[in-house]
This record gives C-alpha cells, structure tokens and sequence, in this order.
C-alpha cells in the first residue's frame, strides 16, 4: 500500500478531516486535565526546517513529546542538505529512521520530490503554496466558535499567499462560502481558487467583504523571504487594514482569527488584539498544538 502524505488538504478525505479535527478537541480536553498519553511511544518525527518557526517547530516538537513520541530538528545549516545532498537521498536515509518527517520550506516542488523517494508519512510545515496545518487550527477554532463550518461567510483580507489559497482550499471541502478582499495584483493562484468548487468569491471593497461575515482573517503583507518587497506592499496594501470598525461591519458574533505573527500597524490596527473579538486569535494558536498531535497519530499510526 502506497504511504500517504499530508502535503495540501485535499490529501485527506472531508471523513478523515473530522476524525482528525475530532480527536484534536480530545487530545486538547486531555491537555487541560493533565492527562499523559503515550500513543506514539518510540515514535520520531524528523522536522526539516529551511524557515523559521515558532509555532510550527514547538507544536511539533511539543506534540510528539507529550504523546510518548521524540522529534528531531533538522536544517540546511546543521545538516547535508546544507551541502547538496539530494532531497530524494536524505528521503530514503530519514525513511528507514523515523515515523515521520515534516518539512517547512520555500518551495512547494522540494516537499512534492521528497515525498516521492519516502516511504515513510510527510507532512507540509509550510510552502510557498499553501499551509495545511494551520488551516487545521483554524478550522478547530471555528468549530468550537460555531459548532459546524458550512455555509459559515468567512473573508479573507489581504495579500492572496499561501494561507488564502489553503483557504480557498478548504473552503471547496467544507463548504464554508469564502470571500476574499485583496488589491490588485495579489490574487491566489487561479489554480487554488478552483480548488475551492465554487465557494470562492471576490470583494474587492474590504468594507464590503466583511458585511456579516462570521470570521474575518488575515495574515502579514510581507511574508518570509519579502521583505524586499516590504515598501512597496505597505503602499499596495494600506486600505486593507483590520480595524475595529471594519470588524463593527461584520456579523456581532464574528470571530477574528490571524496565523500569528501579526504586525500591527499594517494587516492590523494599534492595540486591535485588546478587542474582545479578537480573543479566538490566542485559542487558535494553541489549537496548533492538538491538531497537529492528531495529525501525527493519523499518519503514523494508520
């Protein structure tokens, strides 16, 4: 039987997704009794990280550990990829070492090749394309918020990168009705758009998009390794600011949620995090911990 990866969302069945989701909410009420589970006891999970990461590494590396399990870090600089060792040859030297191996990387391309030569579960820290294991969090949020994600109006504001197209993504499996605000020029790639079977709808108008929206998500203007384009992205981006009164527009119950990290000043306003209906922001970070623990148990263990 061929080994099975977790490199977009469609890599899983919408079944698979609420067994994971559900066991997720488990794993967490389990964390918050201070209950040791030990259901990936000798397990190891090799994280390869060619950028940065707080909540990905410590999810990670936290999971594995509090479920019995060890993970080991991994990067260009400490390691033979640093020295031109083809991804397929350390693939086929982690498989026979590890459980599991999960990549964080520039190119969505390298984790496509990798998985290839592994006969072991890989798993998508983040691409350039997308990020999976976030929308993961996301998803858990909104559930515990809402109770269900169909037919939910969730707005995405802001540059078209790789979490809007996870949502677009996602929004074709679950149903959600995505709309997303972005200026010229940043649009999600068409091909992630189609993804999204429909549910996807564009609002140039920030003030617009957000008319009764239940979530309202955003992430930087300036992603990891665009900094050069720093300037030019604050000018570009300068009406699509999350305010408080661009939330007012919203649905009274709406849930602000945002990948973290946030830069206020630009994606959001000064002290918008002191904003009651920003509170999710904190619960959906934390969620990273538990989705990412039922995540490893469904690849490793199955």
């Amino acid at each position: 039987m061929a080994t099975s990866h977790f490199l977009t969302l469609n890599d899983l069945s919408v079944e698979h997704h609420f067994k994971v989701l559900d066991r997720a909410r488990v794993l967490k009420e389990a964390h918050q009794r201070g209950d040791r589970l030990d259901t990936l006891s000798r397990h190891v999970l090799a994280m390869i990280f060619e950028k940065s990461s707080t909540r990905t590494r410590v999810s990670f590396e936290a999971g594995m550990n509090q479920l019995g399990g060890s993970a080991i870090f991994l990067s260009p600089n400490d390691s033979q990829l640093g020295r031109g060792e083809p991804l397929e040859d350390t693939a086929r030297v982690l498989s026979q070492m590890v459980s599991a191996v999960m990549i964080r990387t520039d190119h969505h391309q390298k984790l496509i090749d990798f998985s290839q030569a592994s006969s072991i579960p890989v798993i998508n820290g983040l691409s350039d394309s997308c990020h999976p294991c976030q929308l993961l969090a996301d998803l858990q949020a909104i559930r515990a918020e809402f109770g269900h994600l169909e037919d939910l109006k969730v707005v995405w504001i802001g540059d078209g990168n790789n979490m809007c197209q996870t949502y677009c993504e996602a929004a074709g499996i679950f149903g959600f009705n995505l709309t997303v605000s972005h200026p010229d020029g940043y649009a999600p790639d068409p091909e992630w758009v189609k993804l999204g079977r429909g549910q996807v709808h564009f609002e140039p108008d920030p003030a617009r998009a957000v008319e009764q929206a239940q979530v309202v998500t955003t992430d930087v203007w300036a992603s990891m390794g665009q900094e050069a384009e720093q300037a030019r992205r604050k000018q570009d981006f300068a009406h699509y600011q999350v305010t408080a009164s661009l939330l007012d527009k919203a649905a009274d119950n709406v849930c602000f949620l945002h990948c973290l990290p946030a830069h206020q000043g630009e994606e959001i306003s000064h002290g918008l995090f002191h904003d009651p209906r920003t509170r999710h922001v904190w619960e959906q970070a934390g969620n990273r911990l538990h989705a990412q623990k039922a995540l490893l148990e469904h690849f490793i263990l199955n």
